[in-house]
């Protein structure tokens, strides 16, 4: 999916990841990060941001939950991370970084509420009445209070299966009135995802009804008396969508992929943040006209339709073979015979943490001299 702007405006990444190969420094089923640019990105979208208003927490979830990254984000000015997940929050926790966002898209378990609140987020994303309850029992107890975004829906909103969840729009006003009994509860903002969705016909994005279900929310809460300052609408976030986000009265951002430059933007049109990321493998075997390259780092919705193969002195494309969801990636196959133990690149929109590959951190890439500071597995723990 990015290999044809990989090969334009990171050339220097694809013969760093032949390299580290080659020289037995990387396994096959290795993730590849481009430290400086990613840095680089991180520090254009945080000066777009800046003069927009917009606050943007860093996601990680897409590149392994990498703690390393997180303090390079932190180094450059970034307040901290939303976690995707609990286990998320665990791995920032450990690692002295900030959280700035927890339970959205994953809502924290009772029996880490409290553990994480004293921690300390600045905002929790809540999706139910029961959530709320459990909350208030906990800032009560310590003594504290807690900001939190309600996660809104309406029965038009794009949401993704295994995401479900959220107070339903229509039910809002009525269950509003019950929100004034938790007084160790600040009700900060509303968020909702996706608010934007990349359109492959014109190659732009557009907002989504969730948009409008956030701002109808706002509006509701308002009448009741809870003034939302923060309207949190991720998706795609980067320097193209920030304005975007301040058009309609956003006021956080969560950028992830754009940090390695892999939104779907970044696929089609030059955007202001470069290609940071590729997967390296490697020719295992031929079968019966086939070549087989070890896998492990396969996501079904990253668009892998094509790799680079060779070594350092040179290097062919070949096409990825469709491959089903009812298997497991242990190879994935070109239509075409390659010579075994030659390196295979290739660069696709990704999600590390649920896959089972390693993630190797990267810097001096742009200068010719690629120096792994660390190799981490697909949740972020050193390996």
């Amino acid at each position: 999916m990015f290999l044809p702007m990989m090969k334009q405006e990171n050339p220097a990444l694809i013969d760093a990841g032949i390299q580290l190969h080659q020289s037995g420094q990387i396994l096959p089923d290795t993730y590849v990060l481009d430290l400086d640019t990613i840095i680089s990105n991180g520090t254009v979208m945080l000066e777009r941001a800046k003069k927009e208003g917009i606050d943007l927490f860093f996601m990680l979830k897409q590149i392994g939950r990498n703690p390393l990254i997180a303090k390079e984000l932190m180094a450059i000015g970034y307040r901290g991370a939303v976690v995707v997940d609990f286990k998320e929050a665990l791995i920032m926790m450990e690692n002295h970084i900030p959280l700035c966002n927890v339970g959205h898209l994953v809502q924290i378990p009772d029996s880490l509420l409290e553990k994480i609140m004293l921690y300390g987020t600045e905002y929790m994303t809540v999706y139910s009445m029961e959530k709320l309850e459990k909350i208030q029992a906990i800032a009560k107890k310590h003594g504290m209070k807690q900001k939190v975004l309600l996660k809104v829906v309406d029965d038009e909103d794009q949401i993704y299966e295994g995401q479900f969840g959220g107070f339903l729009l229509k039910h809002l006003a009525e269950e509003s009135k019950a929100f004034h009994q938790f007084d160790a509860i600040e009700f900060s903002g509303i968020t909702s995802f996706p608010c934007f969705l990349f359109d492959d016909r014109y190659t732009t994005l557009s907002q989504t009804n969730n948009v409008k279900t956030i701002e109808a929310a706002k509006k509701i809460l308002c009448e009741e008396g809870f003034p939302i300052s923060e309207l949190n609408v991720p998706s795609a976030s980067c320097s193209t969508t920030i304005p975007f986000i301040k058009e309609i009265g956003g006021t956080q951002a969560e950028p992830g992929h754009a940090l390695t430059g892999t939104t779907p933007l970044h696929a089609y049109k030059k955007q202001p943040e470069k290609p940071a990321l590729l997967y390296v493998s490697e020719i295992s075997h031929n079968f019966k006209g086939k070549s087989y390259f070890y896998g492990g780092g396969y996501y079904r919705r990253g668009h892998l339709n094509s790799v680079m193969i060779g070594d350092t002195r040179r290097q062919v494309e070949d096409q990825v073979e469709r491959f089903s969801d009812e298997s497991i990636d242990y190879y994935l196959s070109t239509p075409s015979e390659h010579p075994v133990g030659e390196t295979v690149i290739a660069a696709f929109r990704t999600q590390i943490f649920v896959t089972r590959s390693d993630v190797a951190v990267v810097k001096g890439i742009s200068q010719g001299k690629p120096e792994i500071l660390g190799i981490f597995d697909s949740r972020g723990r050193r390996i």
